[in-house]
């Protein structure tokens, strides 16, 4: 069954949140994810406080798969740039039903 994860990220150093772009995505596909829809030009219809506005939506076909590309220490590095670029919550979804 299809698991979804949100990534939202607050950029505090644009220039290394580049520097992640460019490898990011490659343990996710390890991890037989996608990106389904977001970036950094997401559309905010209500700001209470709630949160930062750039929102990633993942796609893995298993909650181990995900938590498997959370924790890959093949990936340390790449997950280390992203932490010193945004502050970040990645939020693994619970399946509907």
């Amino acid at each position: 069954m299809t698991h979804y994860v949100t990534v939202q990220l607050e950029v505090t150093d644009p220039e290394l949140m580049q520097q992640y772009r460019e490898r990011g995505f490659e343990p996710v596909a390890k991890h037989g994810g996608e990106m389904i829809a977001g970036g950094p030009d997401c559309e905010v219809l209500e700001d209470n406080g709630g949160g930062p506005p750039a929102s990633v939506l993942l796609a893995f076909p298993s909650a181990e798969a995900a938590r498997a590309w959370a924790e890959d220490p093949e990936f340390a590095e790449v997950y280390a740039l992203r932490r010193r670029a945004a502050k970040t919550t990645i939020t693994l979804l619970p399946p509907k039903g």
